[in-house]
């Protein structure tokens, strides 16, 4: 029987880029859609990496331009309406970008792979699960069908699905919500890719359910050595699982830094906002905290600091300035490791 190859967790060259560096970098991307309204500005100068083994959450609310960027990644967006008008997506060093369509075929699914937000959506509903976690072998690596059909009951096994020999061939509605979002790791992790992008995988599923997905994640990538950008809105996801995070707002990263430290310390008034959002246990009986107003219109989006009409700490610099995306230091001016925010004030919110 064919098995799954666990990868070696000594370090090798295909950690990192060609230059050494890291797995995935995304260097001032920016992504547009034209539309009959204007041109909508969904990703506006993002910059981001990845290593190899490492986890990063990028957050924000609905509109911010998380799945947009993945979806960039990936090269999976409608070209026109989507226009990316400057940027870099370097994958091991290389420039996504600037690759041919056939080149970019060969990285998707095969070195980078998503999991998308709404399982049964993204699975056909008139072929096997089996059939379709096959497809992946018999397309990239030239499997035959009953071949194929042996991996994929591999993987379902892999991913803790029950009895996965008896159900390979069953349809997509007859699983349970969390069932098909394992399906969707299954997927993903078929070719044994560098890079796993989950966009919102724990949408719609109970909190039960969410903590077994999203602990599979972290065992499968522990054991595969997976780069995982994790996609998601919701902060509590992503406590036990990331090891940094960016925070998204209007299409620009407004805060990044160490998963603790930014619990512990945020440094943007939007993601003292969201931690601020989270429903506590301690706070029973009070009303829940809401950051005021509305996310942007990115047809039109604020001048200056697009947060500035819901930010309590707006004053006319923020009106009329874009702050840079700068490092976030102690009082002393030290500079604190992985942390930078975008914010003129970004002092008074970390030292109070």
């Amino acid at each position: 029987m064919t098995t799954i190859q666990k990868v070696s967790a000594v370090p090798s060259p295909r950690d990192a880029g060609e230059d050494g560096g890291p797995l995935l970098e995304v260097r001032d991307l920016h992504v547009e859609f034209h539309t009959r309204d204007g041109v909508v500005k969904a990703v506006n100068g993002v910059n981001y990496s990845v290593n190899a083994g490492e986890t990063l959450a990028v957050l924000g609310e609905s509109g911010s331009g998380k799945s947009v960027t993945a979806q960039a990644i990936m090269g999976i967006l409608d070209m026109p309406p989507a226009k990316i008008p400057q940027g870099e997506i370097r994958f091991r060093g290389q420039d996504m970008l600037t690759m041919s369509a056939e080149e970019r075929r060969k990285i998707r699914g095969r070195r980078i792979s998503m999991i998308f937000q709404d399982a049964l959506s993204s699975l056909n509903p008139v072929l096997s699960v089996g059939y379709q976690l096959g497809e992946m072998f018999r397309v990239h690596q030239g499997l035959s069908k009953k071949e194929a059909k042996t991996r994929a009951v591999e993987l379902m096994d892999r991913v803790k699905i029950p009895a996965a020999k008896a159900r390979v061939d069953d349809y997509p509605h007859q699983f349970s919500g969390g069932m098909r979002q394992r399906i969707m790791i299954a997927m993903a992790l078929a070719l044994e890719p560098d890079l796993i992008i989950a966009d919102e995988p724990t949408t719609a599923l109970d909190v039960t359910v969410q903590a077994q997905v999203m602990d599979l994640l972290a065992e499968l990538q522990r054991e595969y050595n997976m780069g995982l950008i994790l996609i998601t809105h919701d902060l509590g996801v992503v406590a036990d699982v990331a090891d940094k995070i960016a925070v998204m707002y209007a299409g620009r990263i407004v805060e990044q830094a160490p998963v603790h430290d930014l619990y512990k310390r945020p440094a943007h008034p939007y993601t003292r906002g969201l931690l601020d959002s989270i429903p506590r246990l301690d706070h029973k009986g009070q009303e829940l905290f809401a950051i005021k107003g509305l996310p942007p219109n990115l047809l039109r989006i604020p001048s200056g600091c697009a947060f500035n009409p819901r930010c309590p700490k707006a004053q006319d610099i923020c009106r009329t300035q874009i702050p840079e995306l700068e490092p976030v230091t102690e009082r002393d001016g030290s500079e604190l490791p992985g942390r930078a925010a975008a914010c003129h004030f970004w002092k008074e919110t970390i030292h109070g």
